[in-house]
């Protein structure tokens, strides 16, 4: 046991699993075989603890990770390790700037699908009467999403006496609050940032953001990609530790999360 913990320590700390095997000289199927099965325990681990959370304002971001695709029996490894089929993929990722939580953490592709499903999952670890100040970069589908899950169907009024009834409308919560921050690149370099408010007042979101001396920003879900590009090698930028699947980077990510939430210390925080 003392092992496995030793090994799993070493990979959140972001070594990949062939350098944790011959580091600890075992196979690398035994460290993969432990990560996974410490996988299922750190979900379940997770969920028991992440529920009715409530927090004052959350940050959302995606981080784009490659992935190589392997169909088991069609190659074999040696193959798969010299074609290298990669595929884009993004990580999508939530956190609380003020106790530095990371809530929700998941892989797929930039979608408002997989928006929908990243706010879904912020809402099962939302306590119910939670609403979060939104803060985002400029990906458009974030709206519908966050609309989506915090808003209810309204009827307009009708202007006139006679014709047909408005078309029912989704309408934000009154509370809700939501802004970007769109950044403006050229040449790969960032040349320009603006702020955009969605929904509810500029007024109001600097009032929530003034408690902590803060201004619209996203500073600290980017901080945390650097964290994540230094613990997990497979979105890593210029590695050979690339993952064949969206599963095993699943795996990669839960330890992360767990890892951040639960043993790292955050020297950052105000409080213990």
């Amino acid at each position: 046991m003392e092992l496995i913990v030793h090994v799993l320590a070493c990979l959140a700390e972001g070594l990949g699993i062939r350098a944790t095997a011959r580091v600890f000289g075992v196979d690398a199927n035994t460290v993969l075989h432990w990560l996974v099965e410490a996988a299922e325990q750190l979900r379940a681990f997770s969920a028991y603890f992440l529920c009715d959370v409530h927090v004052e304002q959350l940050q959302l971001d995606e981080l784009y990770a490659v992935l190589r695709d392997l169909t088991a029996g069609l190659i074999s490894d040696d193959e798969a390790i010299e074609r290298l089929e990669r595929s884009p993929s993004w990580v999508w990722t939530a956190i609380d700037p003020k106790s530095k939580l990371l809530l929700v953490v998941d892989v797929g592709t930039r979608t408002l699908a997989m928006a929908q499903r990243v706010l879904h999952q912020l809402v099962q670890v939302l306590a119910p009467d939670c609403v979060p100040l939104f803060l985002t970069d400029g990906f458009n589908e974030y709206k519908t999403a966050i609309l989506a899950h915090f808003g209810p169907w309204r009827q307009p009024e009708r202007r006139r006496d006679k014709g047909p009834m408005p078309k029912p409308r989704w309408m934000p919560l009154p509370e809700l609050l939501y802004a970007q921050v769109v950044k403006s690149y050229r040449r790969r370099r960032i040349v320009g940032v603006k702020h955009r408010v969605v929904f509810g007042t500029r007024l109001a979101i600097e009032q929530v953001l003034a408690t902590c001396d803060w201004t619209i920003n996203t500073a600290f879900v980017e901080r945390l990609n650097l964290d994540l590009r230094q613990c997990v090698g497979a979105i890593g930028r210029r590695v050979n530790t690339v993952c064949r699947g969206e599963e095993g980077l699943r795996d990669r990510l839960v330890l992360f999360q767990t890892y951040h939430n639960f043993v790292l210390p955050h020297a950052s925080l105000r409080q213990p």
